[in-house]
């Protein structure tokens, strides 16, 4: 079987090294190097990666992350290429491709299509189109929780699925794209992303001013 989210991360890392530790990505004010140090952090210290979702752990995130970003560039994204620790969860059979796949292809994208020259569209195998595709369901319902509308993925030569339903008295918004577009899109990355969206005015307006991602 394919190991996408594998090849995601080699890709990525290869990417890292050609853009070199500054250059811009799509999370926020974070560098390359703050991207690479985060990466490393979520797999390599879950003391310090509690404080992505525990507030009263931030500040040990926070100096943790700094430390790592302060490695030799080089030697910072050898430390990403080289996987999660022997005794990691990351390590058990299936969780790397589950877990990792969306993390590292979103985050891959989020460098190369970052700042005033964003790199050419990647051209995906068609089994990691198909990767992606399904994990559309498990990836909407977290990054969708905030969206009233219904949102609908409909990429050519998958199929059509509904994400979330609706809420109140909205309808749905239909994303008609390849996949990894969609996937992109539910995480907030619309602006960068090659996604039609189709519905009334006023829901494509309620789900455009929705708030995206984890």
């Amino acid at each position: 079987m394919p190991k996408f989210a594998h090849a995601e991360r080699i890709g990525l890392c290869d990417t890292f090294l050609s853009t070199g530790p500054d250059a811009p990505t799509l999370c926020g004010e974070w560098t390359t190097r703050d991207l690479a140090a985060h990466l490393v952090v979520r797999e390599n210290r879950p003391d310090a990666a509690a404080g992505m979702f525990l507030p009263i752990a931030a500040g040990h995130l926070e100096s943790v992350q700094r430390k790592v970003a302060a490695m030799p560039w080089e030697k910072l994204v050898d430390k990403l290429r080289s996987g999660p620790p022997r005794l990691s969860p990351f390590r058990l059979p299936g969780v790397d491709e589950k877990a990792n796949l969306s993390e590292f292809f979103v985050h891959h994208e989020d460098v190369l299509r970052a700042g005033d020259h964003p790199q050419a569209r990647r051209e995906l195998p068609d089994g990691e189109q198909a990767a992606l595709w399904g994990i559309l369901p498990r990836i909407g319902a977290l990054t969708l929780r905030n969206v009233r509308t219904g949102v609908v993925a409909d990429c050519p030569g998958h199929g059509r699925r509904s994400l979330r339903g609706a809420k109140d008295d909205h309808g749905s918004v239909v994303l008609h794209a390849a996949p990894a577009e969609v996937l992109l899109h539910i995480f907030g990355r619309g602006a960068v992303t090659d996604v039609e969206l189709d519905g009334s005015d006023a829901d494509v307006a309620a789900f455009r001013e929705s708030s995206l991602g984890f």
